[in-house]
């Protein structure tokens, strides 16, 4: 059973990277090391793993990483300290 990943990156700039591989330690030497030069956190290196979340369905993680990317930065950051409970409220929109 192969194994998929969703993480976040906390990168010097202070946002956060959030993607999706099937190897993890392979995808965040690429990120620390520039090897992408067009990639988001070329320019905002060091990063650090913040998150990671383990699928065995790369369609699952692909799906959760497209969501995540479009949460807040204060719901990702409940996520990332694993506040879930506080991931409800985070998602209502105020009007």
């Amino acid at each position: 059973m192969k194994l998929s990943y969703v993480y976040i990156l906390k990168c010097s700039d202070d946002s956060y990277y959030t993607g999706v591989t099937s190897n993890l330690n392979q995808r965040l030497f690429q990120h620390s090391s520039g090897f992408y030069k067009d990639c988001y956190t070329y320019k905002r290196r060091p990063v650090e793993l913040v998150f990671k979340c383990e699928f065995t369905n790369i369609t699952i993680a692909i799906d959760t990483e497209k969501q995540i990317k479009k949460w807040s930065r204060a719901k990702k950051e409940a996520l990332i300290n694993n506040d879930y409970d506080a991931l409800p409220n985070l998602a209502k929109k105020s009007f």
